[in-house]
């Protein structure tokens, strides 16, 4: 069965319903409020698989005590450029947000900053963590061990490896900032998920049966299939490297240790992450960099093309689609408004329709 069309739902309204429903199973307001802009930065930017569409998950999870409602972030500086973050298993968006300021202010003082975090959670699309250095005019690095383990090492047939995402974000002049955002897989297991949810066959390619190796194409068998690395043993190795420096460096799970709170949504995760930034203006002046990346976007943009095809920026679409849907409202597929639903008559807070 195929998804239906999907309807149109105000940025206001969407994000007004996720700050109600964390509120109501014990987030300060604040906090709230931050989570609920950070998930439909999400939204808006067409990280679909990881803005609202997480809230009932999230939602789950706090409900059942396994995410700290009110936690006690302490930032440790161990060096001039290098902090690492004790998130005490607080929701990951307050977490990693308190990452980035910590990096942008260590790369204010050192010209970079590095900031470790442990103890934290699923934080949603790494994109939006690495543009959060671009208000400070700084170049943004963001990476996850993530929740779950979904992929295998190059060769291998049991999943030991998340999808590991990596997001780089350079700041630009009048063009859009360069924004690159991948998971270390062919796709992202929020993809997946929401295939799953609204019945879209899975292409080839994607997930294989680990007993066979052959395509698993089937998003009802998904869990029970190993989702495949990019690039076959370069995307392993990029999430293994990556893992150790988001999870092992910072004291926080990676590999057969990590928990996947799919399976388990009452256990703690001790997510790790890993966010960087670094000053342009140490290197040149913070105009003239600008002005040089513009000038290399519209070279780029202006080179030959294959038949049929334009040259395509990372961070460009985004742009483009944040626009759009600030205009127009963000994507929601009738599924997912169903299950948006359930959480609201659950919580006792108003739908999407009377908002």
């Amino acid at each position: 069965m195929y998804a239906k069309t999907p309807r149109r739902t105000s940025v206001a309204a969407v994000k007004s319903l996720i700050f109600d429903a964390f509120v109501k199973v014990g987030l300060p307001a604040t906090d709230a409020a931050q989570c609920a802009e950070l998930m439909v930065e999400a939204d808006l930017v067409g990280a679909d698989a990881h803005g609202v569409f997480r809230l009932p998950q999230y939602v789950a999870r706090l409900k059942l005590g396994a995410v700290n409602p009110k936690p006690n972030i302490k930032v440790h500086r161990t060096a001039p450029a290098v902090a690492l973050i004790d998130g005490d298993n607080g929701m990951g968006h307050l977490v990693v947000a308190r990452a980035a300021d910590t990096a942008v202010s260590l790369a204010r003082e050192a010209g970079v900053g590095w900031v470790g975090v442990r103890m934290s959670n699923h934080a949603g699309a790494a994109g939006v963590y690495a543009a959060l250095p671009l208000k400070a005019d700084m170049i943004g690095i963001y990476s996850a061990v993530a929740n779950a383990n979904h992929m295998p090492l190059a060769g291998g047939a049991e999943p030991l490896l998340g999808t590991n995402p990596l997001a780089i974000a350079i700041p630009a002049g009048e063009e859009p900032p360069l924004v690159l955002d991948i998971a270390t897989s062919v796709v992202s297991y929020g993809t997946i998920k929401n295939h799953r949810l609204q019945g879209i066959p899975l292409q080839p390619g994607w997930m294989i049966d680990p007993a066979t190796g052959a395509a698993v194409t089937d998003p009802r068998r998904s869990a029970e299939a190993l989702l495949m690395p990019m690039g076959g043993y370069k995307g392993a190795g990029l999430a293994l490297m990556l893992g150790i420096l988001a999870g092992v460096l910072n004291g926080a799970l990676f590999g057969r240790d990590c928990v996947d709170f799919n399976i388990q949504p009452e256990a703690v995760t001790n997510t790790g992450q890993f966010i960087a930034a670094l000053d342009p203006a140490r290197f040149r002046p913070i105009e003239q960099f600008k002005a040089e990346i513009d000038r290399h976007q519209r070279e780029l943009r202006a080179s030959r093309t294959l038949p049929g095809e334009s040259v395509r920026l990372p961070g460009e679409q985004r742009a483009k689609r944040r626009a759009e849907r600030i205009a127009n409202g963000l994507i929601l597929p009738e599924e997912l408004y169903a299950e948006l639903d359930t959480v609201a008559a659950e919580l006792g807070i108003k739908p999407l329709k009377e908002r």
